[in-house]
């Protein structure tokens, strides 16, 4: 039989090449026996959670805690699928004995703070960071979390400290992208606005250097999936109640996670937050012949639907579920298709302030097409097309939240999603502070603040610099102010 570190290895090396059936026997040889808690047990579990196997996922978790103590990798382990399947608390206090059993180690301090940004805690967020960068300085995501935690003051910010370390570090490129981000952060939050544009222009640069992408090549997709959804196509009723998943879609940093907390204030709501879980349930079903796109658009509704629920709800049943993806753009034809009844909110703001809030902000993946400013204009025209398609063959389906509106009259346009939705409206609902599920998004910091409106037009600090993101939308007809 395979040792126990042996079989740890072949599981880790199967799920890796994409064969997580065949990798979850290794898993569960590499904790038979255990007496403590190991880093196999977390391992296992995610091994589980892949195939979707939440109940059984949670139960290794529940009998790995009952084991004698482990090191801290096993709790940071645990506390990482725990997170995935929203026990935020748990996550919190497993993340929490990790940093107490390695308190030299950085990277806990790291996964702690972001644990603490999730439920709110943003001075215990801080404090963690701190920790971390003393230990060591060059764990430059830290510092971009520290900045993002609040609004910098001339009292009290980091700003020398980051100069600092860039002259530091000189041209090392992480260090130009994590810490160019965060001083230009830190910069606009004191209104130094062409100093916080040199930064982000350096960050942005040096993250776009090192990506393989060809604008084009998006812009094909997206005209693409138009193509495949030609017109109206609802899918036929079925056993499942599709009426009571609302999916919130737009471009990144639009306000769809602000919508998301209004909205899980109301009675009965509950968010799955940033998941794939529609579209990996349409890809497992892309059937026929053609490109990905036309075998997506061949899929059987029916049972994409029953693999959407199956992963959406694996636990208790909501009696209205939130997904609150900005990608799932791309698949509102195809959510139509497999849930006809499921409600789809479009979240957008003006052109120049949703544009340049994307290439101030650093992705963890995807949208590489943020980090230049004619590649943005490219996108978001792209965008704007498809989206002109979805509006035309979704019609009143199809209900569009203008994030300026949201944040001016957050009363009467929250009533008036609401309504669309089926929900039952509370005005207490955009009294976001006292929301306190977690959130796990770029705006997790953000949320923790009353809505407010200071970020639009916010882009007129920087016009002098946008002139590139200006002549690549006007020169696609998106309209812009004078």
């Amino acid at each position: 039989m395979t040792s126990t570190p042996a079989a740890a290895a072949e599981a880790q090396r199967l799920l890796q090449a994409g064969q997580p059936e065949a990798a979850l026997s290794f898993a569960e040889r590499a904790v038979a026996g255990a007496s403590r808690c190991l880093p196999a047990h977390g391992f296992l579990a995610s091994v589980l959670l892949r195939l979707g196997r939440t109940a059984d996922a949670e139960q290794v978790i529940a009998g790995a805690l009952e084991l004698a103590p482990g090191v801290a990798d096993a709790y940071d382990g645990l506390a990482f699928v725990s997170m995935v399947l929203g026990r935020h608390e748990r996550a919190n206090r497993l993340y929490r004995r990790a940093t107490e059993l390695a308190p030299g180690e950085p990277r806990f301090c790291y996964n702690l703070a972001c644990s603490e940004r999730s439920l709110g805690n943003l001075a215990e967020a801080e404090a963690a960071c701190d920790r971390g960068i003393a230990l060591d300085a060059t764990q430059y995501p830290t510092w971009l979390l520290r900045s993002e935690l609040r609004v910098q003051s001339p009292q009290a910010n980091h700003v020398a400290e980051l100069e600092g370390q860039l002259a530091q570090a000189g041209r090392e490129h992480r260090a130009r992208v994590f810490l160019g981000f965060a001083l230009g952060k830190e910069l606009d939050d004191l209104g130094r606005f062409d100093e916080a544009f040199h930064w982000f222009a350096t960050a942005a640069d040096a993250r776009r250097a090192r990506l393989a992408y060809d604008v084009a090549t998006d812009e094909r997709k997206l005209e693409r999936i138009a193509a495949c959804y030609p017109g109206e196509a609802g899918g036929a009723p079925t056993a499942l109640d599709s009426s009571r998943y609302i999916f919130i879609v737009g471009l990144p940093r639009s306000g769809t996670t602000l919508l998301e907390r209004i909205l899980t204030g109301l009675p009965g709501v509950r968010s799955n937050s940033e998941t794939d879980n529609f579209s990996r349930a349409l890809l497992a079903h892309a059937a026929g012949t053609g490109d990905v796109f036309a075998r997506a658009a061949a899929a059987d509704p029916y049972a994409v639907a029953g693999d959407y629920a199956r992963l959406a709800e694996p636990g208790a049943r909501a009696a209205h579920l939130i997904e609150k993806l900005p990608a799932n753009y791309l698949y509102l034809g195809a959510i139509r298709r497999a849930l006809p009844e499921a409600k789809l909110l479009l979240v957008r703001r003006m052109p120049l302030d949703s544009c340049f809030a994307m290439y101030r902000t650093l992705f963890a993946a995807g949208y590489p097409f943020s980090y230049d400013l004619e590649e943005l204009g490219r996108y978001y025209s792209a965008w704007e097309q498809l989206i002109n398609h979805w509006r035309r063959t979704l019609g009143e389906r199809l209900h569009e939240v203008v994030y300026e509106d949201l944040v001016r009259e957050p009363l009467r346009t929250g009533a008036a999603i609401a309504a669309h939705c089926g929900l039952e409206w509370r005005d207490a609902a955009v009294d976001i502070l006292s929301n306190r599920s977690a959130s796990l998004t770029a705006s997790a910091a953000q949320v923790r603040r009353p809505i407010y409106g200071s970020s639009s037009g916010r882009w007129r600090h920087y016009r002098a610099h946008l002139g590139p993101l200006i002549a690549s939308l006007r020169s696609r007809g998106v309209a812009l102010p004078d």
